[in-house]
């Protein structure tokens, strides 16, 4: 089974290729894989990761 979540990122301006690595290296420590990336003009609106639930 799995399990999902659903992330708004905070990326701010500066330095946004960084602070995206270190946030999706973060939640991959934890099992967590990227699903979809949902995009919202030049920004992104969420990210929804999966895992399995039962690990």
């Amino acid at each position: 089974m799995k399990e999902y979540k659903v992330v708004t990122p905070k990326l701010g301006f500066r330095n946004t290729v960084e602070k995206l690595e270190d946030l999706l290296n973060n939640h991959a420590r934890e099992g967590w894989v990227v699903n979809s990336i949902v995009p919202n003009q030049h920004t992104i609106s969420y990210i929804v990761l999966e895992r399995n639930k039962n690990r």
